[in-house]
């Protein structure tokens, strides 16, 4: 049969509704079925969906890159350089990039900087997580999968929406999940396997619209994620441990041997006020957010059954609040235009205590400590416009600002001891800015080249003993686009880019191990193309494809930590240049596909969807010696709908090939070792909707 044509998404990524084809901005827009079918849970899975993006794993947090620009810092204080927002609200650390994606209308994933409207830490890109609104009717769904994965352990999870309207002017909805996965890890030490996961997510909004031009959402948010899931391998055994009597070196994925339980707990209770109301000449759109982290974690640094080293932080805290104002054009004339203020800030603490092996030798004991008990305050305040004129009926200009003054505030305790002077503080200022030329030569088809710069500030690290700020990372982006449905079966999105990225804010173990630097490589380069092509054939088939190439090098990098293999084991600390290596976490070179076909059968619909990602080798450290070589992940579901209104069936998989993948790969005195992605889930699936 004919295609039905493919669907005209509408996207926020300008803080506006517009037509997906008609922004230029590279997004990709996925809704909340691609996220389903593909197996999707949180952020970090978004990997095998977006081209140019990558999710990784580091303890307890997801950093995302988007083009190969991402954080490696993961303290309190120390913000991801990619922005994640959910609905409309800033999400400031790195601990809310580990949220579930429970009950979503659609992810925006924004490449390349986003400096003027989002503009706060958005260098990188955005990822911008909408979920549903309350509705007045009554309306929900109750869903449950379970999986089963290697050691006949289980995965599953529960989750359920449901809303309604209380009155005529007010509504209200609920999003819930439950999930958990038992041990899969296996552990030759402690006698129990490691890798348990139990999360609870919950949120509920309560919307207030007393008139068709007036409309304010109030919403609550509840997380609570526990895991031991750090359990890991040393890699070709290198851990200081290795030549000592008794040690238990693993020898596949999936296997760890640990001297004590990994721990790893985090609360987040957040909640948010938005409003809007639309006047004649503009709209008033105001939003509210406010959130408060706990957690602790315990990690055995050294890999091995003997205690050579640990990672504790009984006390991680932060609390953000953040406040913006924006004022929108109505549409009407050939200018639209946006203007705003944005006030933020978050103070944050924790305790850590690094041990690391007597110096005296490994197995003399007892351990060295290393206790931090540092203090940080951010404060943020920026202004910004955009406005985008129709020069003609086909050629549109967009010229946008953002000035942003940060003041990073730390306090830093070692062993008791403050270190001197105490309280030390450093203000930030940048302006940042954007324009974009878009010609419309069809109405489906739109061509346009942009010029955009993104920062961000200055910041101290809290894991390192010291009270100096590394420099902001700045970048400067050129790009060009073309959006076209040429057919009604087809689009096809394509783009290409070119950064000069300076100052990079790049994380590594200290010499000592007994904490975290963090550097300023000087600058990089990084640029590259992508291509995104959807395909209807026919009503029930939706066929979706992309490739990435990304070409990231550090062009100016003398001082980067290096740490090289010793033959009896661990890592011996040197400073290496890394120029003309390849920027972390960036592969040079990925490729996705999914197919989704659907027909009717039966009195229902079956249906069939299956997902492929490849990626080429991955670099964990700026010297390039530590890297995931290229692999592939292949994920699946058959679906059956029957007559019965509502109900849903399903089989699904993930990682078919049960590939071997590093999520992360931590080189340090002690030693190198990784941490694998999640080994093949097959399972079955139900829902219901009413």
């Amino acid at each position: 049969p004919p295609s039905a044509g493919i669907e005209d998404i509408v996207v926020t990524a300008t803080r506006r509704e517009e037509r997906l084809q008609e922004i230029p901005v590279t997004v990709t827009a996925l809704t909340s079925g691609a996220i389903a079918s593909a197996g999707v849970i949180d952020l970090r899975s978004l990997t095998t969906l977006v081209p140019g993006f990558s999710g990784n794993r580091t303890t307890s947090v997801i950093l995302p890159v988007i083009r190969g620009v991402g954080s490696g810092g993961v303290s309190v204080g120390d913000e991801p350089n990619v922005a994640t927002y959910i609905d409309g609200i800033y999400q400031p650390d790195a601990f809310s990039n580990s949220t579930e994606l429970v009950e979503i209308e659609r992810v925006e994933v924004l490449r390349g900087p986003q400096g003027t409207v989002f503009g706060r830490n958005a260098t990188g890109g955005l990822i911008n997580v909408i979920t549903p609104e309350p509705s007045f009717s009554t309306r929900g769904r109750i869903a449950a999968r379970y999986g089963r994965l290697r050691n006949d352990s289980s995965d599953y999870d529960v989750r359920g929406y449901f809303t309604t309207g209380l009155t005529e002017t007010i509504a209200f909805d609920f999003a819930g999940l439950y999930r958990e996965t038992d041990p899969y890890i296996e552990d030759l030490a402690l006698g129990e396997d490691l890798g348990w996961i139990r999360v609870f997510d919950a949120r509920s909004k309560l919307l207030f619209q007393p008139s068709d031009t007036v409309q304010f959402i109030l919403t609550g948010g509840y997380t609570n994620q526990k895991s031991n899931i750090n359990g890991s391998q040393p890699i070709n055994d290198n851990t200081i441990g290795k030549s000592l009597p008794g040690v238990l070196l693993p020898q596949e994925a999936w296997q760890s041997s640990s001297s004590l339980e990994p721990r790893i707990d985090y609360e987040k209770v957040s909640l948010s006020l938005r409003g809007r109301i639309e006047l004649d000449a503009f709209n008033i759109e105001t939003a509210t957010g406010y959130m408060h982290n706990s957690g602790v974690q315990f990690i055995d640094s050294d890999a091995t059954n003997l205690d050579l080293g640990q990672i504790n932080l009984p006390s991680i805290k932060a609390e953000a609040i953040s406040q913006e104002v924006r004022l929108l054009s109505t549409g009407s004339g050939p200018l639209n235009w946006l203007v705003g203020i944005y006030a933020f800030q978050m103070k944050g603490s924790f305790d850590a205590d690094f041990a690391v092996p007597n110096p005296a030798g490994p197995t003399t004991l007892p351990l060295i400590h290393t206790y931090l008990l540092p203090k940080t305050k951010t404060t943020s305040f920026a202004g910004f416009a955009e406005g985008t004129y129709a020069l003609t009926d086909a050629l549109f200009l967009t010229l946008g600002g953002r000035y942003t003054t940060e003041k990073r505030e730390f306090i830093q305790i070692v062993n008791g001891a403050v270190v001197p002077p105490g309280w030390v503080d450093k203000r930030f200022n940048r302006a940042t800015y954007r324009a974009a030329l878009r010609y419309q030569f069809t109405e489906d088809a739109n061509l346009y080249a942009s010029y955009g710069t993104g920062f961000k500030s200055g910041v101290y690290n809290l894991l390192s003993p010291t009270n100096v700020p590394v420099n902001p990372e700045k970048i400067k982006a050129w790009e060009a686009g073309l959006k076209a449905d040429p057919f009604r079966w087809l689009r096809t999105n394509f783009s290409v880019f070119h950064y000069d990225y300076s100052d990079l804010q790049v994380q590594a173990r200290n010499a000592a191990g007994s904490g975290f630097v963090l550097l300023n490589a000087a600058s990089s380069e990084i640029y590259g193309g992508e291509a995104e092509v959807t395909i209807v054939p026919g009503d029930g088939l939706n066929i979706r494809s992309a490739i990435s190439y990304l070409h990231g090098k550090y062009t100016d990098f003398p001082g980067a930590q290096d740490f090289i293999p010793l033959a009896r084991g661990g890592n011996m600390p040197a400073v290496t240049d890394a120029s003309g290596n390849q920027v972390i976490r960036s592969p040079r070179f990925t490729a996705m596909m999914g197919i989704d076909w659907r027909t009717p059968l039966a009195g229902g619909e079956f249906g069939v969807s299956a997902n492929f990602f490849h990626s080429s080798r991955v670099f964990y450290d700026a010297p390039n010696r530590f890297s995931q070589d290229p692999y592939e992940m292949v994920s699946g579901e058959i679906s059956w709908t029957p007559g019965t209104e509502g109900l849903r069936l399903s089989l699904w998989v993930t990682n078919l090939t049960n590939a071997k993948v590093a999520q992360q790969v931590r080189p340090s005195p002690l030693g190198t070792d990784a941490l694998y992605e999640k080994p093949r889930v097959i399972g079955v699936g139900a829902q219901y909707k009413f």
